[in-house]
């Protein structure tokens, strides 16, 4: 029997059999599974090759099996996982990439639902409970509709309630301390029913400040313009509660009220007991003009779910909460084990369908049916698998899971096979080939269920559930649509179903650290058989962000080629709800909408969603979040990014020496950005110059959002910036150095480091970093590309981190977020919050 140990290079790097073949990745999966998922001997040398990776994944899982298989069975589903894997047929989520075989106890599931009681020993165990998930590498998912209103009365201290929006960034700051398995902070979803008497603190608690933050806002905004102050509130507004989507949790009731204009009742949950009215499209129209501002909240139709088979235990619900991206309702303390098919690798022909004798084929008639059905099968079995090996947190959610067996198998690469099929994605073909795909794997997969249900016996629950009059299944929901956005970098192929995002975009070298263009393969292949393709083409559509209107692409494959801002949110709509028809979960897919759409349009979008039979929606207006990608880079170049908290547009101040206002900022600028620690942990100093490599502005940022060392940190960059623009007879850098003289060796009860290295302070740490500033970038500063360094000096130092400033938001490699499949993800590195 071939073991992991067995299939060990002599160096002790894992690899699959000699008899299975490694796997054929893009450059970009290779540097993605080596950073984020193959096994390190304390962190730096690699313990497995890719196909180790997924080899050690296939003999973990197969465990699954063994209390029904033989040894030699066991073996041959090790290797058909293996290949399934290898071949991009089937990844499980990353969690299960990630753990599985490494015996690090950290679980293989990806999301979790919470219970959230009305007391305050039940609140913090779950806030407990979730930064231990977070920790190990899970999202969480919250209902906060049983927590009584702010003003009710607390019974056992005689108190007043805070209510349900405090408690939600009491798990937000929480989320923020705990980082998830060590690499980035935890994901999680709030929601609270649409009837709850606190629902308008709810839809608002993104668009206002709260108490804490107008406080600093109010201090701090006398002294700012008024596009200082816009930029300081909407910071602010998204650091408040930066972990969490919420959603409002909407009834049928509701929405009838809704379409009908009336009224509709507010109950308190302590009581039971109807407390106000309130006007429903009133209501309705602030979630979606706080959508069309914030992105948030989305909605999740509880009625809808409850009422199919998301709800599979009725007796155990209602649903009231969903993982973080919104695809999986669950029970309380439920977790999903999830997976997705790559539906790019299911084509017979990869061309434009050509006719024969006058008949023109279905696009049906070119998708592989039968290897469809058997890498179903074998993904729904793989799934139960993860069920019996999965190291779940604690034991609440270990008998959860197991007594329902929620798995979720869904789908990636949806764009890639329309554009194989020469399908444009919004198409009647489209929307009729995705409905007959879904409706297979639905139906094949409940079969696999009911296969394994004969030996494996069904889900403990079964005897309770909407299933209990039919044949036995094995698992209590089976099909699930889910983001992938790291899984489809590994796979080569686009995300869930969503449209392609761009055609063209910046990818960051693994090594050099360098910007380049990178192009869709398939569009490159297209373009060049059918004669349209030049480098400069590339260029034109990075600038336009678009296939469509481009002269030099052929109006049809303009069509084919039609990405998420172009498509009408109707389509975006529609392709969603096809799909939802036969998942038993729900769809994760996020209704991209161009800057310019109106409030209407995400009204529209939304009563389209619930008329359409979605259980829930998200809708993202292109830039409404600072730091998320938007789509179409005109001619400018990557640092023209970085405008959050300028002083642009100062006022002028007044004061009898100022003979001129500060000077305006311009709207893109050069600098480096510097790691350092401090007594207080690590700071992250950025200092822009300009064009005669005068330093112009300095960014402080250290601790987390919501701490009191946060807004310290801010408010010294901004003192510094505010010293280097204001008029003065002396240079700019001549003002550096007298910043420079003025906070070296400030220092307070602790330091770090030893020597001439040691850091008294931020203060001290911010004048070291000022110091060697000027050192490196010496004047006149010389003429560059974009991605090149700042001219050093003859002995730069090497003690601390410098880098180019690219304007671009990932944590991890420094490019552009873009917004998709419910959540924020970076086509460069792998990186999601998802």
């Amino acid at each position: 029997m071939t073991d992991i140990s067995s299939t060990r290079l002599e160096t002790g790097v894992l690899r699959p059999p000699a008899d299975l073949p490694e796997p054929v990745l893009t450059p970009n999966a290779k540097t993605v599974l080596e950073t984020r998922y193959l096994h390190r001997k304390e962190g730096s040398t690699l313990l497995e090759t890719c196909g180790g990776a997924f080899w050690r994944v296939a003999n973990d899982i197969a465990r699954g099996s063994a209390e029904w298989e033989s040894e030699q069975a066991i073996e041959q589903l090790k290797r058909d996982y293996y290949m399934a894997m290898a071949n991009l047929e089937f990844l499980p989520n990353s969690p299960t990439l990630m753990n599985a075989g490494k015996q690090n106890g950290l679980q293989y599931s990806a999301c979790y639902v919470l219970p959230v009681p009305d007391s305050m020993a039940g609140i913090f165990e779950t806030n407990k409970r979730a930064a231990l998930i977070h920790q190990s590498g899970g999202g969480t998912g919250f209902a906060f509709s049983q927590l009584r209103p702010a003003g009710d009365i607390v019974g056992s201290t005689g108190g007043i309630a805070s209510g349900p929006i405090s408690f939600l960034e009491v798990y937000n700051a929480s989320t923020e301390s705990v980082k998830q398995g060590g690499t980035r902070r935890g994901a999680n979803m709030g929601i609270l029913r649409v009837d709850h008497p606190d629902i308008l603190r709810f839809i608002y608690c993104k668009r206002d400040l709260n108490d804490r933050n107008l406080a600093a806002y109010e201090a701090a905004s006398p002294s700012l313009s008024v596009e200082g102050r816009e930029s300081l509130k909407r910071a602010l507004l998204e650091s408040q509660i930066s972990n969490f989507n919420i959603s409002v949790g909407i009834t049928d009731g509701f929405m009838q009220a809704v379409s009908h204009d009336e009224e509709y009742e507010l109950v308190n949950p302590r009581t039971g007991k109807v407390q106000s009215k309130l006007r429903a499209r009133e209501v309705f129209d602030k979630m979606t003009q706080c959508a069309w501002e914030t992105g948030d909240p989305g909605m999740v139709f509880l009625d809808r779910i409850n009422a199919g088979p998301a709800n599979p235990v009725p007796s155990m619900g209602p649903v009231e909460a969903t993982n973080p991206c919104g695809e999986q309702p669950l029970y309380p303390n439920e977790a999903c084990n999830l997976g997705s098919l790559n539906l790019a690798q299911f084509i017979k022909a990869p061309a434009a369908r050509p006719s024969s004798n006058g008949h023109i084929p279905r696009p049906a008639e070119f998708i592989d049916w039968n290897r469809l059905e058997r890498i179903v099968r074998l993904a729904v079995r793989f799934l139960d698998d993860v069920i019996n090996v999965n190291p779940y947190p604690d034991d609440l959610i270990d008998h959860a899971v197991k007594a329902n067996r929620r798995i979720g198998l869904g789908v990636m690469g949806w764009s890639d096979l329309l554009v194989l099929l020469a399908i444009p994605y919004d198409s009647e073909e489209a929307i009729e080939l995705g409905e007959e795909m879904m409706r297979f794997i639905n139906t094949t997969a409940h079969d696999q269920s009911e296969r394994l249900a004969e030996v494996r016996g069904p889900f403990p629950n079964w005897s309770e559930s909407i299933y209990r009059n039919g044949k036995p299944i094995r698992n209590a929901t089976v099909t699930t649509i889910a983001p992938t956005g790291t899984i489809s970098i590994i796979a080569g192929c686009s995300s869930g179903i969503e449209p392609l995002f761009a055609l063209v975009f910046d990818r960051r070298g693994s090594l050099d650290g360098k910007l380049s263009l990178e192009t869709n393969p398939m569009f490159v292949e297209i373009a060049q058989r059918e004669g349209f393709w030049t480098e400069e083409l590339a260029r034109q559509v990075r600038s336009t962000g678009t296939a469509r209107n481009v002269a030099a692409i052929p109006e049809k494959w303009q069509r084919i080629f039609g990405t998420a801002h172009d498509i009408a949110l109707e389509w975006h709509v529609r392709m969603q709800a096809a799909w939802q028809k036969d998942t038993d979960n729900a769809v994760s897919k996020t209704i991209n909408l161009a800057h310019d759409a109106s409030v209407e349009d995400v009204a529209r979008a939304y009563l389209m969603a619930y008329e359409t039979g979605c259980n829930g929606i998200t809708v993202y207006r292109d830039g409404c979040k600072e730091g998320v990608l938007h789509v179409g880079s005109g001619e400018l170049d990557e640092l023209e990014a970085v405008e959050a908290s300028s002083l642009a547009g100062h006022e002028e101040l007044g004061e009898e020496h100022f003979d001129s206002a500060i000077a305006a900022r311009p709207r893109a600028l050069r600098g480096l950005t510097y790691e350092i620690e401090t007594p207080l942990g690590t700071a992250y100093i950025t200092i822009n110059h300009d064009e005669e490599s005068q330093p112009f502005e300095v960014f402080v940022n250290q601790g987390r959002a919501g701490s009191d060392l946060a807004p310290l940190s801010v408010a010294i960059g901004k003192l510094a910036s505010l010293v280097l623009r204001m008029p003065s007879s002396l240079s700019p850098r001549t003002r550096m150095e007298e910043m420079i003289r003025k906070l070296r060796g400030l220092g307070g009860a602790t330091g770090v480091g030893f020597g001439v290295d040691r850091t008294r302070s931020l203060p001290d740490a911010l004048a070291r970093v000022l110091e060697e500033y000027l050192e490196a970038v010496q004047e006149p500063f010389p003429s560059t590309v974009a991605t090149s360094s700042p001219a050093p000096s003859a002995a730069p130092k090497p003690a601390r981190k410098g880098f180019q400033l690219s304007g671009a938001f990932c944590p991890d490699c420094g490019m552009a977020l873009v917004h998709e499949e419910g959540c924020d993800k970076c086509f460069s590195c792998g990186y999601s919050r998802c």
